[in-house]
């Protein structure tokens, strides 16, 4: 039996297990079907960023607390069975006929939804075989060779002629190479490192890229500010990747009612507002903030006094207001 591929390594059973939680509850809450729940805790599927995020809210945990660490009790765990995929998959011959097969495909021009398409195959199935994931029946050899012109004789002679003639060795060593880009942290071809450990940084990094913290929220008359990834959302396209973008709650009454309550204000900290701008005021140096501090914050309009020093401006009642940092924002969209 084929052995799918483990891209895809993660805490996400722990957690659940850690907080009493059924994969049928997870699955329910994530509106996901049960099958795709156990191969995402499996590793043999990915999350897209709003299900990541998703799941992330669902189970109360930060984006980073999902992907493996080097020094996590389950690292050995997942490099051994990732091992053991690859070899049982290698011994079965799986991934020399689904090397064949693409390098025929290839040389055919077809492209993979072509090939499915003529497979009478779904793109995914169709995949799984040329990446050597997925047993092959008989019949289904049958109708492969036919997409190609061949019988299944032919097929597999070509695929013979491949080998011997070293044509599959790159395509065989392109996986691989994969494979080992999770296996070994720090592996410059790795998608999966994260900060000197396994499995995370680029992931992270491109999960990070489509998700915006929220670092500040309502506190009586003011917004409680903390640098922290506890809670995240979905960035609109025109800030993605911009990494000085967070997120606020506004304290609308403070406000004077013209920012709705129901609104996510986005403020760049690496953007000094001007004169007549929309910022968020604060009265510690985020800079100098750690994970751990909070800072108060509020929603103002720049002003300038008659010595050219800016403040904020705030109503409901009019005040005055200095403070350590002082950030533009840039957007505001409903929730």
């Amino acid at each position: 039996m084929a052995q799918e591929e483990i891209i895809f390594p993660n805490n996400i059973r722990n957690i659940r297990s850690a907080k009493g939680m059924k994969m049928t509850e997870l699955a329910k809450r994530a509106n996901l079907s049960l099958s795709a729940v156990s191969k995402i805790e499996k590793g043999v599927r990915r999350l897209n960023q709003k299900q990541l995020l998703n799941i992330c809210n669902i189970l109360s945990c930060k984006l980073s607390d999902i992907f493996i660490h080097e020094t996590d009790d389950s690292a050995d765990q997942w490099q051994s069975e990732i091992k053991r995929r690859l070899t049982d998959n290698e011994d079965s011959g799986l991934k020399l006929f689904g090397s064949g097969l693409r390098k025929i495909r290839q040389r055919s021009e077809k492209t993979i939804e072509e090939a499915a398409k003529a497979s009478n195959m779904t793109l995914s199935v169709y995949h799984k075989i040329e990446v050597g994931q997925r047993d092959v029946y008989e019949k289904e050899i049958e109708v492969l060779a036919k997409t190609f012109g061949y019988t299944s004789e032919q097929l597999f002679d070509e695929i013979a002629k491949l080998y011997n003639a070293g044509e599959l060795t790159k395509e065989i060593d392109k996986v691989k190479k994969r494979v080992k880009s999770v296996l070994e942290p720090g592996n410059p071809s790795s998608s999966l490192d994260i900060n000197g450990g396994l499995y995370g940084a680029q992931l992270y990094d491109n999960a990070r890229k489509k998700l915006i913290p929220v670092f500040g929220t309502p506190d009586g008359k003011s917004i409680k500010l903390k640098k922290s990834d506890e809670s995240m959302i979905v960035s609109p396209a025109d800030l993605e990747g911009h990494n000085s973008i967070y997120a606020v709650i506004p304290n609308s009454k403070r406000s004077g009612g013209f920012i709705p309550e129901s609104s996510y204000v986005f403020v760049d900290s690496s953007a000094t507002p001007n004169v007549g701008d929309l910022a968020l005021i604060i009265d510690k140096d985020f800079s100098k903030m750690s994970s751990e501090d909070t800072a108060e914050a509020q929603i103002v309009v720049v002003r300038q006094d008659t010595h050219g020093k800016k403040y904020g401006h705030v109503s409901n009642p009019d005040e005055k207001l200095s403070g350590k940092s002082m950030h533009k924002i840039v957007m505001i969209v409903m929730k």
